[in-house]
């Protein structure tokens, strides 16, 4: 009698840090859905708490002690309680990152962003790379970064970067079209590590909620991701309605993060006017695109993303404080293609976004010619290397 043969999948382990905004987590659990469809055990640290509109479906999600960023310049880290971390608060979470990894026993560990960011989660992150070095049964250790890195003012912070990967990783997956951004541009040791990178394809599993039948058709739909960092453009949103003249008879509604609090999103309910919605944000966002005239929004991965997949006319407001560049970089990469208009956050003002929303309606609605199937990559490229170790 002929036996079907068993199929052996991974456990594996991830790691994920979002200390401002809620991309990484994001896109770590776009990743995670994807290996559980292979049939592989997931199960996913967060080192801060997840948005509620997060699809965790079929994943197991363990709660470090939660940190996050103070501010825009990622100086200084604060904990639940909105305290700087101490040396005992890194301590007990070294020892809890520890103790899940000892129970999880991963066949493979993902550390998303790590080794090209989250220098200050160092002190739990080296240990963690040692002693998944040197476990026999992880046979995998892979990094996850976005298509765009932040640039370091000191270029010994971006050499020892190279060096962490070159030490602990076998692999790098980098979540971008290659035809758009490569890891080059925005990475001066790329070639150092070339022989750990793989190009997943940008990592897109939109939520398929559905709103109500009325909601999102022909609106503006104003958004800004997890919330912090926005209150400007959403301010500004809220008085540029009157003065567009291709947008102004339109709903403008503006979705406010779940990182903002509810003193600053009850001062914005407040301050809106006729045809203007406020409220928080909401699953459904990439099927109000959809349904939308225009998209108003910051330049994050995930949420440039819902607007290329939706090819709704975009106006893009890149989150631009203390010296960030990433979302610039990929406002002007799409800019540079006739996709959106793109706006200096510095120079934002309801008149120029009136302006801007009146030039993005001229622009056609186009269909999405990027590789956006990077989870089911990623997940197929992890599996790969890990059988060739087994």
């Amino acid at each position: 009698m002929q036996t079907t043969p068993t199929v052996v999948t991974p456990s594996v382990l991830i790691y994920v840090q979002h200390l401002l905004g809620t991309g990484h987590v994001v896109r770590a659990a776009a990743i995670g859905r994807a290996l559980r469809r292979r049939g592989c055990a997931v199960t996913m640290v967060c080192g801060n708490t997840p948005p509620p509109t997060l699809d965790t479906d079929g994943l197991t999600i363990i709660a470090l002690p939660p940190v996050r960023a103070s501010d825009a310049t990622f100086q200084e880290l604060i904990d639940e309680h909105g305290e700087p971390i101490t040396d005992q608060w890194k301590d007990r979470r070294r020892e809890r990152l520890l103790e899940v990894f000892d129970a999880c026993q991963p066949d493979i560990l993902l550390t998303e962003t790590y080794p090209f960011g989250r220098r200050q989660l160092a002190f739990e992150l080296k240990p963690l790379m040692e002693k998944a070095r040197a476990r026999a049964g992880t046979r995998l250790i892979a990094g996850s970064v976005r298509d765009i890195l932040v640039p370091k003012a000191d270029r010994r912070k971006e050499e020892e970067m190279a060096e962490t990967a070159l030490r602990y990783f076998d692999l790098i997956l980098v979540h971008s079209d290659p035809g758009m951004v490569k890891l080059d541009d925005s990475f001066p040791f790329a070639h150092r590590v070339a022989h750990l990178v793989t190009y997943t394809g940008y990592v897109y599993l939109a939520n398929r909620a559905e709103p109500s039948p009325l909601e999102g058709i022909d609106e503006v739909i104003v958004s800004c991701g997890g919330g912090v960092g926005a209150l400007h453009l959403l301010r500004c949103a809220l008085n540029a309605r009157s003065l567009s003249t291709r947008a102004g008879g339109a709903t403008w509604r503006l979705l406010v993060g779940h990182h903002l609090d509810e003193a600053v999103f009850s001062s914005l309910v407040s301050a809106n006017g006729d045809g203007v919605i406020v409220e928080r944000a909401r699953p459904d966002f990439p099927r109000l695109l959809d349904r939308a005239r225009l998209s108003i929004s910051q330049a994050g991965y995930n949420t440039t993303l819902d607007v290329l997949a939706s090819g709704v006319p975009s106006v893009l407001v890149p989150f631009a404080q203390e010296g960030e560049s990433e979302q610039t970089m990929r406002a002007l990469a799409l800019a540079g293609r006739e996709r959106v208009i793109c706006v200096k956050e510095t120079t934002l003002t309801p008149d120029i976004l009136a302006r801007a929303a009146d030039a993005a309606l001229a622009l056609p609605r186009v269909e999405n010619p990027t590789d956006m199937n990077g989870a089911r990559a990623s997940a197929d490229t992890l599996i790969r290397e890990w059988e060739k170790r087994r």
